[in-house]
C-alpha cells in the first residue's frame, strides 16, 4: 500500500468511528458533506512531509506516525474552508466549495432566510469540527504520550501560525499591496504549516533535537514559499479544468499577491490604471482577466515569480544538502520538493 493509501485508510477509518458518536436527533448533514470532503482529493503534502520528518529524525516506520500525519489533513481542511468563504471562493478541487454546498441544499429545499448566510454558517461550523477532529485524532495517534507531547507543541505553533497569517492576509487586503507585504503573508499563511512544521512535527515525534528542526526550517520556509508562489500563478494562469478552481477568483478578489505586487511595481502610468480598474472589481470578466495577464507578463511578473521559484527551490535543496539527513530521507525530500513547485495544480 503506497504512503498516500494508508493516510487515507486512516482518515477514513477515523471518519467512520465519528458516525456511531455523531448526537441523535441532530442533522448528519455536516458529518456527511465532511467525510465527502476530506476523502475526495487532495495532495496529501502535509501528511508526506511530517512522515518524513519522522524518518529524517530515525523513526521507524509506525502505525502512529501514519495517524499523526493524516491528523494534518483533517486540519488543512479547516483552512481550506474558512478560507474559502473569506476568498468568496465557489470551487474548490473541481467542485463546489462547502459554503457553496449549503448554500444550494438550502435554494433547492426552499427554506427561509438568506441560502448564502446559511452556506456560510453551516460551512464555519465544518471548519470547526474539522480543528477539533484534528486535535482528536493527533492526540490519539497511537504513539506515546511524550512523544504526542513534543509533536503537539509544534502543532500548536502551526495553528497559532496560520490563523495569524490569515489575519494578515486580511490586512493586507486593504494595505498596500506590496510585494514585502506579499511575502509576509505566504511565508505565515501558507509555507510553514505547509512544510517546514508538518516536517517539524514528525521530527519532534520521533524525539529530533534543535539542530535537526532548525535544518528542517532552512529546507521548509524557502520550500512553503515557493510552493505559495506557484498556487499563486496557478491562480491567474492555471488550466481550471486540472486546478480544480476558476482563474477568475484571485484576480476578482483583488488578492495581494507577489504575482500582483511585482506587476504593480513595474507598471508604466497607463498598466496602473488598468491594474486599479480591474483587479478586485466582482464584475471581472474573462476579457478583463486576460488584460491583467497581459500586463503580467509585459512587466515582467511572471518572469520574476519564476525566478523567486527556483532562487527558493534552491535554498531548500542546498540546506538539506550536508545536513546529515539520511540519504533516503533527503531523496524524498529532494522528490517532494520538485513535486511541490512543478505542479499543474
Amino acid at each position: 500500500m503506497t504512503l498516500r493509501a494508508r493516510f487515507d485508510a486512516r482518515l477514513a477509518d477515523f471518519l467512520a468511528a465519528q458516525g456511531p458518536q455523531w448526537p441523535e436527533g441532530a442533522p448528519r448533514g455536516l458529518f456527511s458533506t465532511l467525510q465527502r470532503f476530506l476523502l475526495s482529493g487532495g495532495k496529501r503534502l502535509r501528511p508526506m512531509f511530517c512522515y518524513w520528518g519522522w524518518c529524517g529524525a530515525g523513526g521507524d516506520d509506525d502505525p502512529g506516525i501514519v495517524t499523526a500525519a493524516a491528523a494534518l489533513e483533517i486540519f488543512h481542511a479547516f483552512a481550506l474552508i474558512h478560507d474559502d468563504i473569506m476568498d468568496g471562493s465557489e470551487r474548490r478541487r473541481g467542485e463546489p466549495s462547502v459554503h457553496a454546498l449549503f448554500a444550494d441544499l438550502h435554494s433547492r429545499s426552499s427554506w427561509r432566510g438568506d441560502a448564502a448566510s446559511y452556506g456560510r454558517n453551516s460551512a464555519l461550523l465544518c471548519g470547526d469540527l474539522c480543528a477539533v477532529w484534528a486535535d482528536q485524532m493527533f492526540q490519539s495517534c497511537g504513539l506515546s504520550d511524550e512523544q504526542v507531547s513534543r509533536g503537539y507543541a509544534v502543532f500548536g505553533a502551526m495553528r497559532t501560525e496560520v490563523i495569524a497569517g490569515q489575519y494578515l492576509d486580511l490586512v493586507s487586503g486593504v494595505g498596500d499591496g506590496s510585494t514585502a507585504s506579499a511575502l509576509t503573508v505566504i511565508r505565515l499563511k501558507a509555507a510553514r504549516y505547509t512544510v517546514t512544521r508538518p516536517l517539524q512535527i514528525g521530527a519532534a515525534l520521533a524525539g529530533a533535537g534543535n539542530g535537526l528542526l532548525e535544518t528542517f526550517a532552512a529546507f521548509g520556509d524557502p520550500l512553503g514559499d515557493a510552493f505559495q508562489l506557484r498556487d499563486d500563478v496557478l491562480g491567474v494562469f492555471g488550466d481550471p479544468a486540472v486546478t480544480g478552481k476558476p482563474v477568475l477568483d484571485d484576480l476578482r478578489e483583488g488578492k495581494r499577491t507577489v504575482l500582483m505586487g511585482l506587476a504593480r511595481e513595474a507598471a508604466g502610468h497607463r498598466q496602473a490604471a488598468r491594474i486599479r480598474a480591474l483587479l478586485g472589481s466582482p464584475d471581472l470578466d474573462e476579457a478583463g482577466a486576460a488584460e491583467l495577464r497581459r500586463i503580467i507578463v509585459d512587466t515582467g511578473a511572471l518572469d520574476g515569480v519564476e525566478r523567486l521559484i527556483k532562487l527558493r527551490v534552491e535554498s531548500a535543496l542546498a540546506a538539506l544538502a550536508g545536513s546529515g539527513v539520511p540519504p533516503e530521507v533527503a531523496d524524498r525530500l529532494t522528490a517532494l520538493a520538485h513535486e511541490t513547485v512543478h505542479r499543474q495544480r
